[in-house]
C-alpha cells in the first residue's frame, strides 16, 4: 500500500497537471475565437473564386490550354498535407495522416508536401518521401505563406514529376467537430456538366475567357490552399480546446479519488495507531 507521503506526492502531482491543461484550454478558446472568425469571414470569398473560375473554364473552350491543365501519365503522385505543430490536439493531426495515408496506391509513388512538425515527423519516421515542409504556420497562417505553398506546388507540378496533386486538411465544422477532407488541386478540372447547370452568372471577358482563366488559375490555387490552411488553424484549435478540457475533467476526477483514498489510509493508520494503545495498554494490567 502506498503511504501517505507518497499519495500526497501524487495529488501534487496532478494538481500541477490539472493548472497546466486549465491553462491551455483557456489559451486554446481564446485563439479559437480568432481563428473561427477569420475561416468564416475567408469562406464566402473563397466560394465566389471557385464560382468564378469554374465559370470562366466553362466559357473558355475545349481547346484553351495551361500548364495547370496538364496531365503527366508518367508523374507519381503528390499529396499536400496540413497537420499541426505541436502535440496536445487530441486525434487532430493523427486522423490527417491517415487520410494521407490511405491515398497511397503503391511504394514509392507517392511524395508529400507537409505543413506542420506532426506530419513532417509521421511520414519521415515511414520512410516516405517529404519535398517540402512548412513549420511554423499551422495556428497563424498568412497569405504570404498560403502564397509561397501555392507557388511550390505550382512548380512542382509543371517540372512534370507529378501526375496530380491532392491536399488533405482538416474542415472546422463546429468548436467540438471537424473532419479530415481531400480535395484535389492540379490538373485543374472543370465541372462535370450536370454541376455546370448551377452556374448562371454571365461574364464580359477582356480580352477573352482563355486569358483571364489563365491569369486566374493561380490565383484560385492560392485561394483554396489558404482556405484550407484557415480551415485547419481553427480544426487545430478546438481540438486543443477540447483535448485540455477533458484533460482537466479527468484530472479533477483522479485528484477526487486520490484524495478519498488519502483519507482512507490515513483512517485506516489511524485505527492502526489506536489499536495498538489498545493492546499494548491491555497487555500492562
Amino acid at each position: 500500500m502506498a503511504s501517505l507521503q507518497d499519495i500526497r506526492h501524487r495529488i501534487k502531482s496532478v494538481k500541477s497537471t490539472k493548472q497546466i491543461t486549465s491553462a491551455m484550454n483557456m489559451v486554446a478558446t481564446s485563439r479559437l475565437r480568432h481563428a473561427k472568425e477569420a475561416a468564416t469571414a475567408n469562406r464566402p470569398y473563397a466560394e465566389k473564386v471557385n464560382e468564378v473560375v469554374h465559370a470562366v473554364a466553362k466559357n473558355a473552350g475545349a481547346d484553351f490550354s495551361h500548364p495547370l491543365l496538364e496531365t503527366h501519365e508518367d508523374g507519381k503522385k503528390l499529396v499536400f498535407l496540413i497537420t499541426s505543430d505541436k502535440g496536445l490536439a487530441g486525434a487532430y493531426s493523427a486522423n490527417a495522416c491517415k487520410a494521407a495515408e490511405a491515398l497511397i496506391e503503391k511504394e514509392n509513388d507517392t511524395d508529400f508536401v507537409v505543413v506542420g512538425r506532426k506530419g513532417v515527423g509521421h511520414f519521415k519516421t515511414r520512410g516516405h518521401n517529404v519535398v517540402r515542409e512548412y513549420t511554423g504556420i499551422s495556428e497563424h497562417p498568412s497569405t504570404e505563406s498560403a502564397r509561397d505553398i501555392a507557388l511550390d506546388l505550382i512548380d512542382l507540378f509543371k517540372s512534370g514529376k507529378y501526375r496530380e496533386v491532392e491536399m488533405i486538411y482538416t474542415k472546422f465544422i463546429s468548436a467540438i467537430s471537424c473532419e479530415p477532407q481531400t480535395e484535389r488541386l492540379l490538373p485543374f478540372a472543370p465541372l462535370n456538366p450536370e454541376d455546370e447547370d448551377d452556374l448562371h452568372v454571365e461574364y464580359i471577358y477582356e480580352p477573352d475567357a482563355a486569358t483571364v482563366l489563365g491569369f486566374m488559375l493561380p490565383q484560385y490555387l492560392f485561394t483554396v490552399i489558404y482556405a484550407a490552411l484557415l480551415q485547419s488553424a481553427a480544426s487545430e484549435l478546438s481540438s486543443r480546446m477540447n483535448a485540455m478540457s477533458n484533460a482537466t475533467d479527468n484530472a479533477e476526477d483522479l485528484m477526487d479519488k486520490l484524495n478519498l483514498h488519502y483519507n482512507k489510509v490515513r483512517q485506516a493508520g489511524i485505527t492502526r495507531e489506536i489499536t495498538e494503545i489498545v493492546g499494548g495498554a491491555e497487555a500492562l494490567k
